[in-house]
C-alpha cells in the first residue's frame, strides 16, 4: 500500500499544482494477493480529465501490479449537503419600498447517499472487448465497426459484435442477416455473417418498431447481450455504440470491465468537435482510448487519382495530437463502402483490394498492436 500510495504522490492536479494524495483525491485503495489494484478519484468537472490516465498509469508502472481500476466520482456526491442557516431578525423584517423581491428560500432536503453501482462483471470468453464509439452521427462509426470486426476475423481471430445502438440498430442489413436468434438451454445463439457472431436488439423486434426505452432498459439489454448470448470463446469483442455520450455508453462501463475504445471522426471540425467530447467520456470512465480513426479521409479523383478533400483535411490528425493519441488509420471515401453497407456485403468482404479495405486492414493491425502493448 505504501509503494502505490509513494507512486500516486507523484501525480499533480494541474488545476491546483497538488498531488492528488495530499488533496485527499484518491479513497478506497484497495488490492488481491494477484497484482489487481482498484481505488476511487475524485474528479471534480473542472479538473482535466487526463488525470485518471495519469493515476491508473502511474500505478500500472509498480513492479508486480496486474490489473488496475480508477472509479471516477464526483467529490460533490461525497459532501454533505450544507444547513441552511436559521433566519435572523434582520431577514425577518418587511423590506423597504423599491428595495426589489426575495427569492423564496427552499428548505434542504436531506442529503441522499448516491445509488450504488453494481461491480462490472468480467467475461473473459469475450477476450478483448473494444466500444466503437463517435461523438455524432453521420460519420460512418458502424460501417468502421463491422469492417473492423471483419479485418480482425480475416486476420485469424475469433470476434464477435454487439450492436450497442438500441435506437437505431444498423448491423442486421450491414451484414445481411435478419432472423430471430435461437434459444438453446436458455442462452440466445448469436447470428453469423462473414465469419463474426453478431447480436442486435434489430434482431428481436419490428424494422417498424420504434425503442421507446429509457436508461435501465438500455442497460438490461446490453447486461443481457452480454451475459445470455452464447459467445462461445473469442478473441476480440467489438461493441458498435450509439452516437453521443449516453445512456448506452455509461451502461456498458459500468456492465463490464472495457479494454479499449476507438473513436471514429470525419475531418471537419463540427465532427472532430464531437469526437473530442468522446474521448473525455471514455477518459473520465478509465477507460484507455486506443486511438482516432478518421473516416471520409478523401476522395481519389479516378482519372488523375489525385486526392479531394471534400469534408477538409487534417481534422482527425489534429484531435490525435490534442489528446495524446495515435491516429490509427484514414479510410477513403469509396461509393462502394455505401453500397456495400445498403446490401449487406461489408467492402472488406466484398472488394478485398480496394484502398478502403486495405485501410480498415492496417486500422485492424494497429488496434492488435496496442492492445498487446498495453495488455500483452
Amino acid at each position: 500500500m505504501e509503494r502505490i500510495t509513494g507512486a500516486l504522490a507523484a501525480v499533480r492536479n494541474p488545476r491546483t499544482g497538488a498531488d492528488v494524495v495530499a488533496a485527499d483525491q484518491v479513497r478506497d485503495i484497495a488490492t488481491t494477493v494477484d497484482g489487481k489494484v482498484r481505488l476511487t478519484l475524485l474528479l471534480a468537472p473542472e479538473d482535466d480529465a487526463t488525470l485518471v490516465r495519469d493515476v491508473r498509469q502511474a500505478v500500472e508502472a509498480l513492479a508486480g501490479v496486474t490489473d488496475v481500476r480508477v472509479d471516477v466520482r464526483d467529490p460533490a456526491q461525497s459532501e454533505p449537503t450544507p444547513a441552511r442557516p436559521s433566519p435572523t431578525p434582520a431577514m425577518n423584517q418587511p423590506k423597504a419600498p423599491g428595495a426589489g423581491r426575495a427569492l423564496p428560500v427552499m428548505d434542504a432536503a436531506p442529503a441522499k447517499a448516491p445509488p450504488k453501482v453494481p461491480d462490472p462483471v468480467q467475461y473473459p470468453n469475450l477476450g478483448r472487448i473494444l466500444a466503437i464509439s463517435s461523438g455524432k452521427g453521420g460519420v460512418g462509426k458502424s460501417t468502421v465497426a463491422v469492417n473492423l470486426a471483419l479485418a480482425l476475423a480475416k486476420a485469424g481471430k475469433r470476434v464477435g459484435i454487439m450492436d450497442a445502438d438500441i435506437y437505431g440498430p444498423n448491423l442486421p442489413l450491414m451484414l445481411g442477416v435478419d432472423a430471430a436468434p435461437a434459444v438453446r438451454d436458455e442462452m440466445i445463439i448469436p447470428l453469423e455473417a462473414y465469419g463474426i457472431k453478431v447480436i442486435s436488439i434489430g434482431f428481436l423486434i419490428e424494422k417498424d418498431q420504434p425503442a421507446i426505452w429509457r436508461g435501465p432498459i438500455v442497460m438490461k439489454i446490453i447486461t443481457q447481450f452480454l451475459r445470455d448470448v452464447n459467445w462461445g470463446q473469442l478473441d476480440y469483442f467489438l461493441v458498435d455504440m450509439p452516437p453521443g455520450t449516453g445512456d448506452a455508453q455509461l451502461s456498458l462501463v459500468q456492465a463490464t470491465q472495457v479494454h479499449g475504445a476507438v473513436i471514429v471522426t470525419t475531418p471537419q471540425q463540427v465532427a472532430v468537435g464531437d469526437a473530442l467530447r468522446g474521448v473525455k467520456m471514455f477518459e473520465r470512465t478509465a477507460v484507455p482510448v486506443l486511438g482516432i480513426v478518421e473516416n471520409m479521409s478523401y476522395f481519389e479523383n479516378p482519372e488523375t487519382g489525385k486526392p479531394i478533400a471534400l469534408f477538409g483535411s487534417g481534422g482527425g490528425e489534429r484531435l490525435a495530437q490534442e489528446c495524446d493519441l495515435p491516429l490509427l488509420g484514414q479510410v477513403p471515401i469509396d461509393p462502394r463502402i455505401q453500397e456495400g453497407g445498403d446490401t449487406g456485403r461489408p467492402i472488406v468482404a466484398a472488394e478485398p483490394e480496394s484502398k478502403a479495405a486495405k485501410a480498415i486492414e492496417a486500422v485492424a493491425q494497429r488496434v492488435m498492436e496496442r492492445l498487446v502493448e498495453r495488455y500483452g
